[in-house]
């Protein structure tokens, strides 16, 4: 037997042991005693149905004034088509980010991050980023494709119906075209493709969806085109389903970077020697060879792509701004690549094929996320594209401060500091930080020279903090 699997019986009957001879067959064992709670089958948002939701909550009445606070009841009208059994609204800490200057196909500004997180030293190290990446007169970012999917799946009872039904369902997509148009406006079928496994045949549909995000978008397109294609066939489907869990929809997948999710963006910025040296107290020497191991870590675990923390900055970003923060699963896929240039110049690049974004719809017309929207200037019609390369941006920020924490051997005594409050060995004192340069010293007398740095480098359980 495997240690790892000692280690696994011995923890499960050391909790067995706890329970006493009888008490994991007692705890486990289905129960069927009346409820002792139970909800309002109505999951309307009426002030009824809250005032009933309320009354449940027995014991916690003091907690209601800190959900439901007044400007939560002001507004919680506008909260009723995105949440059922409603009862208030969390309060996230946001803070910015920045300025960070893109240089973008579509986001052209200098622009300040909002981040919404109860980690800290998170908005510290994306403002360390942001600010570096403009010094050096900002980043260029790209947007690259777009198209979010869907793919419904067919079953038939052998090879031969899948042959028909195959060679006909390829000459349909102009057909399915009109119908998946008669459900929405903004939406539009752009591209049909499909894969053979026996008996089972997928059909993955591709759509532009505009402003929005798109999942409910292509979901209500897709449905019509699915019910289409069931009542039409001249090959009846044994079974037929509406989403085969193959268009990556809330998880990341080996397809990402055979094609894109919602919007795919790179981006990419040259530090100077001297930025890096100053800003970051490493070299770009030291973070392309760091950047060599964090490959070979990412293919050792079998990560999907390969990238520090891109789910910091779009989990963060995506819930300050109205994203489905689901997405984050499938977003934070990519690749990150630093290279030393003839000059000795630090180039670092980001590429993310899965940025499910929008800025319209869900979430974004919510009084809070609207109002980061505007901080960003890219609220409403017009402007996904633009923060679809926001998102690649401060993720490029994230990747490069992240590194040179690593490398300089700062990266856990930031966290000591920031998050715990306290100081110790060589920890940053905050009251010595100029307020506009957090953390970040760029313009200190003392660069990094070509050594690498003596601390020990960062635990396993410090890069994944």
């Amino acid at each position: 037997m495997a240690n790892s699997d000692r280690n696994v019986a011995r923890y499960l009957d050391d909790l067995v042991k706890e329970q006493g001879p009888d008490g994991v067959d007692e705890r486990l064992a289905p129960k069927f005693h009346p409820l002792s709670r139970r909800l309002p089958r109505n999951l309307k948002l009426l002030d009824n149905l809250i005032e009933r939701r309320w009354g449940v909550l027995e014991g916690l009445e003091p907690h209601r004034t800190t959900l439901l606070d007044p400007q939560t009841q002001a507004d919680q009208e506008r909260y009723a088509h995105n949440i059922e059994n409603f009862i208030g609204t969390v309060k996230v800490p946001v803070g910015l980010a920045g300025p960070l200057r893109i240089n973008g196909l579509f986001a052209q500004d200098d622009y300040l991050i909002p981040l919404a997180t109860t980690e800290a030293a998170l908005v510290a190290s994306y403002h360390r980023g942001a600010q570096l990446i403009t010094r050096a007169g900002g980043c260029s970012t790209l947007l690259l494709d777009e198209g979010v999917s869907r793919t419904p799946a067919f079953a038939f009872d052998n090879l031969r119906d899948v042959s028909e039904f195959v060679a006909w369902v390829v000459t349909q997509q102009e057909y399915f075209s009109e119908v998946a148009q008669s459900t929405t406006r903004h939406g539009k079928l752009v591209e049909m493709r499909f894969s053979v496994e026996g008996n089972h045949v997928y059909l993955n549909f591709k759509y532009h969806t505009g402003d929005a995000a798109g999942q409910n978008m292509v979901t209500l397109a897709t449905e019509a085109i699915f019910a289409t294609i069931v009542a039409e066939s001249p090959v009846l489907p044994r079974h037929a389903y509406l989403e085969a869990n193959m268009s990556g929809d809330k998880k990341a997948s080996a397809q990402s970077f055979q094609t894109v999710r919602g919007k795919k963006v790179t981006a990419e910025v040259v530090l100077s020697d001297e930025l890096v040296r100053k800003g970051l107290h490493t070299t770009p020497k030291e973070m392309v060879k760091y950047g060599r191991v964090a490959i070979s870590g990412s293919m050792l675990s079998g990560a999907m792509g390969v990238q520090g923390h891109y789910a910091n900055a779009l989990a963060a970003l995506y819930i300050a701004c109205g994203q489905d923060a689901a997405c984050v699963s499938e977003s934070a896929v990519g690749i990150s690549r630093m290279e030393v240039t003839d000059d000795g110049d630090l180039y670092t690049s980001v590429t993310l094929p899965n940025l499910i974004v929008g800025t319209v719809g869900g979430g974004t017309g919510l009084p809070s996320q609207r109002a980061c929207l505007d901080i960003l200037g890219l609220a409403g019609n017009g402007k996904a594209k633009a923060f679809a390369e926001v998102c690649a941006a401060i993720a490029l920020a994230g990747e490069i401060s992240l590194i040179a924490a690593i490398c300089s051997g700062h990266f856990a005594r930031a966290h000591r500091s920031l998050a715990r409050g306290r100081g110790g060995n060589g920890a940053i004192n905050l009251r010595d930080q100029r307020p506009d340069d957090l953390s970040d010293d760029l313009e200190s007398d003392t660069p990094a020279t070509d050594a690498p740095a003596t601390e020990a480098p960062a635990t396993e359980a410090e890069v994944g903090a």
